[in-house]
């Protein structure tokens, strides 16, 4: 029935085309983060594995985290500065972008004290900065 339903809606389709994305968006981002390093797992045993994956876990969850809080304070500072954002657009932003990320393969779980919130968003009428 799932499949017939799924050939003769197009509104099921939509919906199982939209999670799918977003499954597929999380897995990318997940590789990014596990090939930067090594790019395959090198441990022997498999404790070690399951500390691993946990490890990156961890890491892409606060990379959503992370996302999520600056796409959030973006559509607020554009909302301040009089633009309009519709809703339905905010709902398509996705918290899996990795573009902007710097991955080093080695990650420190120790929080320094950072003075502050979270860091400022850029002025794209600020000259770009070439260091």
């Amino acid at each position: 029935m799932h499949i017939l339903r799924l050939a003769d809606e197009p509104g099921c389709r939509r919906q199982i085309k939209v999670r799918a994305k977003l499954q597929e968006g999380r897995h990318a981002l997940a590789r990014k983060i596990f090939t930067a390093g090594p790019g395959s797992s090198t441990s022997a045993t498999r404790a070690a594995l399951e500390d691993q994956i946990g490890a990156l876990g961890l890491v892409l969850n606060a990379l959503v985290l992370f996302n999520t809080r600056c796409m959030d304070a973006a559509v607020a500072q554009l909302r301040a500065d009089g633009f309009e954002v519709r809703d339905e657009d905010v709902a398509r932003l996705s918290p899996f972008a990795r573009h902007h990320v710097n991955m080093l393969g080695r990650y420190s779980f120790q929080l320094p004290d950072l003075p502050g919130g979270p860091c400022p968003l850029r002025d794209k009428n600020a000259a770009a900065d070439d260091g």
